[in-house]
């Protein structure tokens, strides 16, 4: 009997929930606030286009680019306060001194866009106000039918010259006595029960025009991702580069140091005609500086390309998986493979992910999966550990996160309190 009645407290409160209200308020207001925005645009640019010939066109016309832009920044903010829809600011120039602000404004792309979304959104919001007029007004007014019947009368002429009133009719009945009040109750719950849904339809193509004109030009985003990959990469590169010069002085020149030196002090102990087990023990010294430079060797060039990958990515992670702390269950579905720097970040995202889950989660297993098909490698690596990783904040997962960005890639982190977490690397193959 709970949940049946809990349900239909929920059906009720649904068109009057927090969400419906602040959609209802954005609905009433997006249509005016569009045809005012609408008037003074095309205003605008109609006298600075007559008077273009003339320097106070073009004051006149940057004015209103200004003034859509102040429009465009007002409709974000109501956007994202009433439908919760989030839009990126554009870039913008501004240019030095007066004419620099005005040759900033006619030449910028984002300006125009704002000033075709000014002319563009009375037309998709007309269609959230005519939601709520169906919706709420009309169902709120059919509902209320039986207290409001003494106004709900239509004056029809007859064919006689007279007039006289006549109730509200549906399909030919006039709802004027008590068991025909019904019908126009009944339809009154049913557009309220449905105008919260009926008003996020009708709101669909306003919030794609929204987020078409008024967010961040797509080629300034590419570029703009572009430069931020490409720096991100230099020092990618950069560092590994660092890297491999420190370990190569204080490890493996180190030891080749010193094992040149105990080829000296051998030769010099067998002109000396030294004994046999005092040879033996410089020679044993050598070849351990030698055994241990050549795995300090195999050591660096796994961390520039683990020879293990040669043979593919399914086989390099279940080689990392067998060498994993933790018990990894590896699922691989490889149908095209990948190019070699697509699998390398792929394995060291990888291995980072298994030593964070190890270090940090306190997980009793990790399952990875990875499939690659249709132009697409998906990495999925989980835990059943503590949760609570995000990206950012000093985590390893912004390192991963611009690793696989310099080859246009995404990484996702899905990590509530008390696990799972769950990390899903995208990169094109």
């Amino acid at each position: 009997m709970h949940p049946l009645r809990n349900r239909l407290r929920a059906l009720a409160a649904f068109p009057f929930g927090r969400k419906a209200l602040a959609a209802l308020l954005y609905g009433v207001i997006a249509f005016p606030l569009a045809l005012v925005g609408f008037v003074l645009t095309f205003v605008g640019l109609l006298v600075g286009g007559v008077l273009s010939v003339t320097t106070l066109g073009l004051w006149l016309v940057a004015v209103t680019v200004r003034g859509a832009l102040a429009l465009g920044r007002l409709q974000r903010a109501l956007a994202r306060g009433l439908l919760g829809l989030e839009i990126d600011e554009p870039e913008r120039r501004e240019g030095a001194g007066i004419l620099g602000w005005r040759r900033a404004l006619l030449g910028e792309r984002s300006g125009w866009r704002a000033v075709a979304c000014a002319l563009a959104t009375p037309f998709t919001a007309v269609f959230g106000y005519t939601a709520v007029v169906i919706g709420y007004v009309y169902g709120v007014l059919l509902i209320l039918h039986p207290l409001l019947k003494r106004w709900n009368y239509d004056t029809r002429r007859a064919s006689d010259g007279t007039t006289h009133r006549v109730s509200l009719e549906f399909f030919g009945f006039q709802v004027d006595s008590w068991p025909r009040w019904l019908i126009p109750l009944a339809l009154g719950l049913l557009l309220l029960t449905t105008a919260s849904w009926l008003l996020r339809q009708a709101l669909a193509p306003h919030r794609a025009l929204l987020t078409a004109l008024l967010g961040p030009d797509p080629a300034e985003r590419r570029i703009r991702t572009l430069e931020e990959t490409r720096a991100q990469a230099v020092d990618d590169a950069a560092a590994t580069l660092r890297r491999i010069e420190r370990d190569l002085h204080d490890g493996t020149q180190a030891r080749l140091v010193g094992l040149a030196m105990h080829l000296t002090v051998i030769r010099e102990l067998i002109g000396a005609g030294a004994s046999p087990d005092r040879l033996l023990a410089v020679v044993d010294t050598a070849r351990g500086n030698a055994t241990q430079a050549i795995a300090d060797l195999r050591h660096l060039v796994k961390g520039i390309h683990p020879p293990v990958l040669d043979q593919g990515l399914d086989t390099a992670l279940a080689t990392l998986a067998a060498d994993s702390a933790l018990p990894v269950e590896v699922a691989a579905d490889i149908t095209d493979r990948p190019s070699p720097a697509v699998e390398s970040i792929a394995y060291f995202c990888a291995a980072e992910l298994l030593a964070n889950a190890t270090k940090h989660s306190g997980a009793s297993g990790v399952a990875v999966s990875v499939t690659a098909r249709d132009g697409l490698l998906r990495l999925s690596v989980r835990d059943d550990g503590c949760g609570g990783a995000v990206i950012g904040a000093g985590s390893g997962l912004t390192g991963l996160l611009a690793r696989a960005r310099t080859v246009d890639g995404t990484l996702t982190c899905d990590s509530p309190p008390g696990g799972p977490t769950v990390v899903t690397v995208e990169l094109p193959c």
